[in-house]
């Protein structure tokens, strides 16, 4: 055959190929996903048919397994029906009625209520908030639950671990969830689970990826929440890892990276609420029901729905629970972040690792600006992830030139520490970024309090960041070099990729 008409034939074949590609990329990608990141793939996938299509096929999907979604939508119809039978009228609160609308919004989409008459701590020295949790193991007489994104066993943890065995061996039941990815890619995973086993502490994944045995989901879906709970009476949050500082990795240990975290500590109603969120984890990982026996959780949110109750005086501090993650149909922790921003009057202050926002998110952030509200965000003035910290730097000039103060942490330390705080009463505090993957693709858990005495800790933590970085201005910033922000850009279409 002629050698002539092969090569026109494989060329016309080819393009037939990546034609059907193309058209299959856009009636399949826009379905259910937002223009940008449909905008992302697609073009992806006209300059790099091939590549674009397998990672399509990894990497597409944003929701977990139904069955997963599932059982996300049973546990929270049981936490509602609980809490619903002693709903009381928000007509009567004291705050005001859009925040009533944001505490309504997010039982709606979580099942979670707020409560009244809680107390909150605010933890930002690394260690301290480690040494503080173990403190707490070694009261427990009942249960303890432990879930952390990354779990390590070194000489920072050795304490906590050291509790949970003292806890084990008083007959208390010590359970933990450990991210299966980020826990297993550690140098130090085999050691760790070991000491886990040989203490008696009862573990299991989160979001394992294990095709072989029937447990697969998009790998790149993770479980990002850090919590822990002791015997329904006392709960940490935050952005804390249960590792050391460094992480241990040889990389950053050689660039003298420590992370900079803030963890709060909790007792009242709210912890029942925390503890929900772990028992939803545990039974959908594990199929095991410790509602029985370890939770505490539906006796407490039955009967503190803080619907038509007070967030001031005697009370103590308003606090609600907001998980959020692909198991949910919408993304909770942005439409909770949109709709305190949307609310505030006076400055918006935020501090977030790796802030990519979405389009809704910097439009509210500017909008403020132009209401005449104060915005501040902080950063670090070094990054730990390329793409994410390039991509972070593309937001940088259209922030300055709507107002807003970008505050840049110094090296050699990682701002890891994820809140904001809205005027001077209302705050948030959790594992989520303000990023697209902790918007769509991680499991996440935050806290919004109403409390002028809770804020006010916060203002002093975020002073302690003024103090020790400096700010960024628009002038310095338009000195950058191209190449610098041309890889900016470059990484900001690839965060569209979800």
């Amino acid at each position: 055959m002629d050698s002539t008409f092969l090569a026109n034939l494989s060329w016309s074949l080819a393009v037939l190929v990546h034609a059907a590609i193309i058209i299959t990329a856009l009636i399949v990608i826009p379905r259910g996903r937002k223009p940008t990141a449909a905008m992302a793939w697609i073009l992806l996938i006209v300059i790099l048919p091939g590549i674009g299509v397998v990672l399509y096929l990894v990497i597409g999907s944003v929701r977990l397994p139904e069955k997963r979604r599932a059982e996300q939508a049973r546990i929270d119809g049981i936490i509602r029906g609980r809490v619903q039978q002693n709903a009381l009228a928000m007509t009567d609160a004291e705050w005001p009625r859009w925040f009533q609308r944001v505490v309504q919004q997010n039982e709606e989409l979580t099942a979670l209520p707020a409560s009244t008459g809680n107390a909150a701590s605010l933890y930002g020295d690394y260690q301290a908030s480690i040494d503080a949790m173990a403190a707490e193991i070694d009261t427990a007489t009942s249960f303890v639950h432990v879930e952390f994104f990354i779990v390590a066993w070194d000489d920072t943890t050795r304490g906590f671990f050291a509790a949970m065995q003292r806890a084990v061996a008083r007959g208390v039941s010590v359970r933990l969830l450990a991210d299966y990815v980020s826990t297993r890619r550690l140098g130090n995973c085999k050691e760790t689970l070991a000491e886990l086993d040989r203490i008696g502490v009862t573990w299991a994944w989160m979001l394992p990826v294990m095709p072989f045995q029937g447990k697969y989901q998009r790998p790149d879906l993770r479980n990002h929440r850090k919590i822990v709970v002791v015997d329904g009476r006392v709960g940490f949050m935050g952005s804390q890892n249960l590792i050391s500082r460094d992480y241990d990795s040889e990389k950053n240990i050689k660039r003298g990276l420590k992370w900079q975290e803030l963890m709060t500590r909790l007792t009242g109603p709210v912890v029942a609420s925390v503890n929900a969120v772990f028992l939803s984890d545990w039974l959908i990982e594990t199929g095991e029901d410790l509602s029985a026996t370890e939770h505490l959780a539906p006796d407490a949110i039955e009967t503190t729905s803080a619907r038509g109750a007070g967030a001031s005086g005697t009370d103590g501090l308003l606090c609600q629970v907001v998980p959020s993650g692909p198991g949910y149909d919408t993304e909770n922790n942005l439409r909770l972040f949109l709709s305190l921003i949307y609310g505030a009057t006076e400055k918006v202050i935020i501090t977030s690792p790796y802030f990519v926002p979405d389009e809704a998110m910097v439009y509210a952030i500017t909008t403020a600006c132009q209401r005449g509200i104060e915005v501040q965000l902080f950063v670090s003035e070094i990054g730990d992830q390329f793409m994410v910290w390039h991509a972070q730097r593309s937001y940088y000039t259209a922030l300055l030139e709507a107002g807003v103060r970008i505050f840049l942490y110094p090296a050699p330390f990682i701002l890891h520490s994820k809140h904001f705080s809205i005027d001077d009463d209302i705050a948030v505090i959790g594992s989520s970024n303000m990023d697209i993957r902790s918007f769509s693709l991680n499991n996440e858990v935050s806290l919004m309090v109403r409390g002028v005495s809770f804020v006010a800790g916060m203002r002093e933590v975020e002073q302690g960041y003024r103090d020790a970085g400096r700010e960024l201005t628009l002038e310095e910033w338009r000195r950058e070099p191209a190449k610098a922000t041309f890889l900016d850009g470059l990484m900001r279409l690839t965060s569209a990729l979800n």
